[in-house]
């Protein structure tokens, strides 16, 4: 148990930013797998606004973001809707579509 004034303070400040941070990560997680579920420009810019806000104040790292928004894009330009259970499936049939369109 903290002994000092400012370390009780600590702990109240730490609980209340744990509890705002895991409500903000949930909010995230949540919103990113609407985007993954149902791609349209809509659930993307609102997937962006809360990756883009999360990577701003450090609750995930700012790659992470950048490859979360990357991945996003890509299935909204191609139009797949992600299913939980095939998630190698779409990725392999994301590249095949990809190399197609370079050709």
């Amino acid at each position: 148990m903290p002994v000092t004034k400012s370390a009780r303070k600590k702990v109240r400040k730490d609980k209340k930013r744990t509890a705002l941070n895991r409500n903000k990560k949930l909010a995230l997680k949540e919103t990113v797998k609407a985007a993954r579920k149902k791609p349209t420009l809509e659930t993307l810019r609102k997937a962006y606004s809360y990756l883009d806000k999360a990577a701003k104040t450090h609750l995930i790292h700012k790659n992470k973001a950048s490859r979360l928004k990357s991945r996003l894009a890509r299935l909204v330009k191609l139009g797949i809707e992600e299913k939980p259970t095939q998630g190698k499936k779409v990725r392999k049939k994301v590249r095949k579509i990809k190399r197609k369109s370079e050709k």
